[in-house]
């Protein structure tokens, strides 16, 4: 039986339990696990995040949970039907479609995307496996692995720099059909935002130091921290991140590391617990003397948010964010070009890089 029947038959199951309780007399509802940081636990096994015993009830009791059932109900019906057909949407067009349902139309689009992520965390299924598509175009990689992939045009073999530009290879949304054929990569590095992978790339950091250069394109989609993991796991290549310097960015290395808050019923599928944060640390604001903003209201709230995260719950990333709630700055990644366009790859990653081990001394 194939992932996407099996993701059919656990929708049904819901409906069926759903159709049950109207049946005898009850008012349906359905419990569903709460996601908030503090209902995150360390799973010791396979060392991510994950959520923990807390539930929520949603149910037909109010007026609002009543039009939550329908509305799922809904979009269990839309999924068996674009299963059966073979065809698949977007989290967009699903939003769109729902303009034909009269009262159980979505409002917004955010409550559509919870809903099919309500559905993910019931089912134990990706949405992947329902042929719901994200919207976001696929971050890119550049580096020394060779991948062999299926399109519509047959299977074909692409080295990831020797066949791309400049641009890289686009990560495909189904990353778990791209198949490893060889490499001579020593370490990947995962980089937030396009103009310093750019830069890296310009600098020909890949090549003079076998590194896999993977662009985050910011908060990383699930295809990018899905890749990430699997060039761990099964190339056994280290992986390590580097953001710029403010609250917004840790949770960027967390979502990679540790899994998001939001998808933790993923987190085994799409965290890599061995990621190492690079920096932008509050300690190279100050060691590298980089020029920075103050911060806003806004990003010391954050700060002390993280501190109340259990994943940030270590020595490092206490001190670095009392560090920088004392400095009242932060700084990006391009901050570093203060000492010319060669610094960051000539001088700061592989300081830092050497510091972590990745490189030797």
């Amino acid at each position: 039986m194939n992932m996407e029947k099996k993701a059919l038959e656990a929708l049904l199951s819901i409906a069926e339990s759903i159709y049950d309780q109207l049946k005898n007399g009850e008012i349906p509802e359905v419990k569903i696990s709460t996601r908030t940081k503090y209902n995150i636990e360390f799973n010791e096994e396979s060392e991510v995040w994950v959520y923990g015993d807390r539930t929520s009830t949603r149910t037909a009791k109010t007026l609002k949970g009543a039009y939550m059932m329908l509305r799922m109900a809904y979009v269990m019906g839309f999924i068996k039907d674009q299963l059966r057909i073979n065809k698949s949407s977007t989290l967009r067009e699903l939003y769109y479609i729902s303009e034909n349902w009269g009262p159980a139309k979505f409002d917004d689009q955010s409550d559509s995307d919870r809903l099919i992520e309500d559905l993910e965390i019931l089912t134990a299924f990706q949405r992947e496996h329902f042929h719901i598509r994200p919207e976001e175009d696929g971050a890119t990689v550049i580096g020394p692995v060779r991948i062999r992939e299926e399109t519509r045009r047959g299977v074909r073999e692409i080295h990831c720099q020797d066949d791309v530009g400049e641009g890289g290879y686009q990560i495909p949304v189904n990353v778990d059909k791209l198949e490893f054929v060889d490499h001579d990569a020593k370490f990947v590095i995962a980089i937030e935002t396009g103009g310093m992978r750019d830069r890296l790339v310009e600098n020909g950091f890949d090549e003079k130091f076998n590194a896999i250069i993977v662009h985050l394109k910011g908060q990383p989609a699930r295809s990018t921290r899905r890749l990430l993991k699997r060039l761990n796991t099964e190339l056994d290549l280290p992986v390590v991140v580097f953001t710029d310097g403010d609250p917004w960015s840790y949770r960027i290395y967390a979502s990679v590391a540790y899994g998001s808050i939001k998808s933790a019923h993923l987190s085994e599928y799409l965290a890599t617990p061995s990621a190492m944060f690079v920096g932008i640390r509050p300690t190279d604001i100050v060691k590298y003397k980089l020029p920075s903003d103050k911060l806003t209201e806004q990003d010391i709230k954050a700060l002390n948010a993280i501190l109340t995260d259990p994943r940030f719950d270590t020595d490092f990333w206490k001190a670095e964010v009392k560090l920088q709630l004392d400095l009242k700055k932060k700084s990006e990644q391009q901050a570093l070009a203060k000492y010319g366009l060669d610094y960051v790859t000539d001088v700061y990653l592989p300081e830092r890089l050497t510091e972590l081990g990745v490189l030797k001394a």
